[in-house]
């Protein structure tokens, strides 16, 4: 485990964050002043059963919401404090997203799909073949390329998300429970394929999870409960 704490290789810092939401009459905290460091390299997993705040946090660490107060810096800029048009080009350039649902679109194929993420990051056509080749070679998916997701398993629909994904080159990975859908056995693929693209990319990876199982792969391992966080 790492220490917490800043190092020259941090690429997110998480300072003091809380989030709380209205329900009628009540505030609702849920993150209650959240310390954390992802760094360069790694993969760092968030763990706690539902209702811990895991996705909540996620969803700030990737500037898809701003916390109620605290700070949260990518690469020594202020997430937090910046508008929708700087978090959606930092988020389109620098920080890719997988989901549980995969978030394929159902007519394209394989190479499709990876190839559209790279039209949308404004990467040069000449270099989309490259890429998108590479990114399915990375997740062992060079056969399947020209299968649509109806015709692929739920463990290769989620290998095509992820190389959707790493496909613009970002620095940062997050996934919110990208095994919850699938067995063992293909949730430990999955988690070996995140250890392959960390050596090969040098990106930093961030997943939530709840699976016991997969906790001894990560270099970090943060604990959630009732919005608060622990390192272990």
């Amino acid at each position: 485990m790492i220490a917490h704490g800043y190092a020259e290789d941090t690429l997110l810092q998480v300072l003091d964050v809380r989030k709380s939401f209205s329900s009628g009459n009540r505030r609702i905290e849920v993150l209650k002043g959240i310390d954390l460091s992802i760094r360069s390299g790694m993969l760092t997993m968030l763990r706690g059963r539902s209702g811990s705040g895991k996705t909540t946090l996620l969803n700030l660490l990737g500037g898809l919401d701003k916390p109620s107060s605290g700070e949260v810096s990518f690469r020594g800029r202020p997430l937090h404090a910046w508008n929708d048009k700087q978090l959606t080009i930092v988020r389109r350039k620098e920080i890719g997203f997988i989901f549980q649902s995969f978030a394929l679109l159902p007519l394209l194929t394989a190479w499709e799909n990876v190839e559209l993420s790279l039209r949308m990051a404004g990467v040069p056509r000449t270099e989309w073949k490259e890429r998108t080749s590479r990114c399915l070679d990375l997740v062992g998916l060079t056969r399947r390329a020209h299968h649509r997701p109806f015709e692929l398993s739920g463990g290769e629909q989620q290998r095509v998300a992820i190389a959707k994904a790493i496909a613009h080159r970002p620095l940062l990975l997050l996934a919110d429970e990208p095994t919850a859908e699938l067995d063992s056995v293909m949730a430990a693929r999955i988690v070996a394929v995140f250890r392959d693209i960390i050596e090969s990319e040098r990106i930093a990876i961030c997943m939530t999870t709840h699976d016991s199982t997969l906790w001894e792969a990560a270099d970090v391992v943060y604990r959630m409960a009732d919005g608060r966080i622990t390192e272990e």
